[in-house]
């Protein structure tokens, strides 16, 4: 299972539609914005997903590592590797990003401003976290990365070098 974690307008959904469309399942909350329970959905479609041997791509800001855990403790019960993708964009990328989208794929800018969080860790239990950088060509490097818990969302480095 793969964990997608940035800002709104980061890139998470492009990456997924680019990378992962043909592999694994999208898992987003975007998909059901008025649905009640949100969490609990979320969690049911990943435990579908890998307990019928399906990959799945979890697509939400993910900016807390209490939003994780359980993301991982699923990944965990079902014996999948739990791997994260960092997309350390800064929040002026991603509000430009946003104002290119159009009606409910738009989101209010006070989101991006508020997201808080940090990027993830492999001490969160994570197997592995990667760093996907979007190319100008729209496609996405992904790097290994020990480091991608220094990064904040918005792509702010943290004062704790």
């Amino acid at each position: 299972m793969v964990v997608f974690v940035g800002l709104q307008g980061a890139g998470k959904t492009t990456c997924y539609r680019c990378c992962s469309a043909g592999t694994h399942e999208h898992v987003s909350k975007d998909a059901w914005p008025n649905a009640r329970h949100r969490q609990r959905r979320q969690l049911r479609l990943i435990d579908q997903a890998l307990g019928a041997g399906r990959s799945a791509v979890v697509d939400n800001t993910n900016s807390a590592p209490e939003d994780r855990l359980p993301l991982v403790a699923a990944a965990r019960t079902h014996g999948a590797v739990a791997e994260a993708v960092w997309f350390p964009a800064s929040v002026g990328e991603c509000l430009a990003r946003n104002r290119r989208r159009l009606g409910r794929a738009r989101v209010p800018e006070v989101a991006m401003f508020s997201t808080g969080g940090c990027a993830p860790s492999t001490q969160e239990g994570f197997d592995r976290v990667q760093v996907a950088c979007m190319t100008a060509a729209r496609t996405f490097e992904l790097e290994e990365s020990a480091a991608a818990d220094r990064w904040q969302i918005g792509g702010r480095r943290q004062l704790d070098q």
